[in-house]
């Protein structure tokens, strides 16, 4: 794969403070790169010195294969969106898509065409003489993203954009943006502190807290095989179980014996961390063919349309959640019913 962008132990002091820490990665062409993490945790910090606007204290950043240590802003093959747009008020949609082709002095006809490719893509034709006060969120979202591809840069850099949108407009333009990534085939690294997000959207996430890199993967990768307690944590709800490892079988306190499938960083006899996903959990009044069964009782039952969420108490005192397909009212556990709880070890992660 060739790559795009590439970050060697780049570290950034402010002072005492160190934003990011010896953060080495690297971006393939047309990919749709997250960086995911917590407020503080350096990502946008890391988006910043990739664009130029940032200078790293120590290590290199490589665009298309050029080191860009004395290479301005500007004159890099990249274009940042901010979470406030920065679109200009006083210009109306087209004036706004066409800046940079006019600061090119582009001929005119090829910035007509440009522009109107772009709004095709966005599914705004028609809106080149509205002002930007007149369109919704969403569409000043789609303004802003083509007014930056218009330019053709070899990356899209997207600080947080969707951060100022409702809910409902949020997920829409999630849909949206992979989209428009996915058929203009430029290369996205985007910045979000929503999971959901960058599930949704990317190739591949990088997560990050205090400055560094944690995990690298496949949404898929990240979310199943988690490498630490945080990553579990944080993306997604995690039921966690500490224990002693041997043979692939861990030893609960007051919870018994836990049959799992070691990871590639554990070891016999040394303390382990057990991530067990919510949905792949099951509960019942009868359970069988399941690895790892546990009797339980329901604290806590909601119903959610789709699904249902259950809080169920174990003997050791464990509260997990389990998340299950709804499938009627009938079949539906009240608080304080006795279940039993089960999955197989496939279906858990061990870390260390």
């Amino acid at each position: 794969m060739k790559i795009d962008v590439e970050l060697k132990n780049v570290t950034k002091k402010f002072g005492d403070v160190v934003a990011v820490d010896d953060v080495s990665l690297w971006v393939g062409k047309c990919e749709f790169f997250s960086l995911l993490g917590p407020s503080g945790c350096g990502k946008t910090t890391t988006l910043r010195m990739i664009s130029g606007f940032e200078k790293p204290t120590e290590g290199e950043v490589y665009i298309g294969g050029e080191l860009m240590t004395d290479v301005p802003p500007f004159k890099r093959p990249t274009n940042l969106i901010f979470q406030n747009l920065a679109l200009f008020p006083h210009l109306n949609v087209y004036d706004n898509i066409s800046f940079g082709l006019k600061i090119k002095k582009l001929p005119k006809d090829e910035i007509q065409r440009k522009v109107k490719e772009m709004l095709n893509l966005v599914r705004l034709s028609g809106y080149e003489k509205r002002k930007i006060k007149q369109l919704s969120g969403g569409e000043q979202q789609r303004i802003a993203i083509v007014r930056a591809l218009v330019n053709e840069p070899t990356v899209l850099l997207l600080d947080e954009p969707l951060g100022p949108l409702d809910l409902k407009l949020r997920e829409e333009m999630v849909v949206e943006l992979k989209r428009i990534q996915r058929e203009v085939g430029t290369t996205f690294i985007y910045v979000t502190h929503d999971q959901g997000e960058a599930l949704t959207m990317s190739d591949r996430i990088a997560v990050m807290k205090d400055g560094r890199v944690l995990q690298i993967g496949t949404p898929m990768k990240i979310y199943e095989q988690p490498k630490s307690r945080f990553i579990a944590d944080f993306i997604g709800r995690s039921n966690l179980f500490e224990g002693s490892c041997a043979d692939g079988v861990v030893e609960v306190d007051g919870l018994g014996r836990i049959i799992a499938e070691p990871g590639p960083q554990t070891s016999d006899k040394h303390s382990v961390l057990i991530c067990a996903k919510p949905e792949k959990i099951s509960i019942g009044r009868k359970l069988k063919g399941l690895d790892n069964i546990f009797d339980g009782e329901v604290k806590e039952t909601y119903y959610q349309g789709r699904v249902t969420t259950y809080r169920v108490l174990l003997e050791n005192g464990s509260l997990i959640t389990v998340v299950v397909l709804s499938s009627g009212a009938k079949d539906i556990f009240k608080p304080g019913a006795k279940v039993k709880v089960g999955w197989n070890k496939r279906d858990v992660n061990m870390m260390m």
